[in-house]
């Protein structure tokens, strides 16, 4: 559940309310009692996962794993041995 920013236009008053995405904006302030309340727009916060199973590669097939090995340069080249053309060079 997200927590959302208001602010009262008649006092000011601002506040935070944890509330489910379904719920109806708060429309009356809890300091002064008047239906002036807004609902700000916010930042939105960091959300951290945690565990495997988030990142795409997760779920990727054995014989995917196994072609990406085939494709990828081995860390025993040297670096500059294995180098691809330029993609941007015109062929003749």
């Amino acid at each position: 559940m997200p927590t959302y920013d208001y602010k009262c236009a008649a006092c000011g008053h601002q506040f935070e309310r944890f509330q489910p995405i379904t719920a109806a904006a708060v429309r009356k302030c809890p300091a002064c009692g008047k239906l002036k309340v807004r609902r700000l727009t916010g930042c939105g916060a960091g959300v951290i996962f945690k565990g495997s199973g988030f990142y795409q590669t997760d779920y990727r097939s054995e014989a995917y794993r196994q072609a990406a090995k085939k494709e990828s340069p081995s860390s025993s080249s040297g670096g500059s041995d294995g180098a691809k053309p330029d993609a941007s060079a015109k062929k003749d």
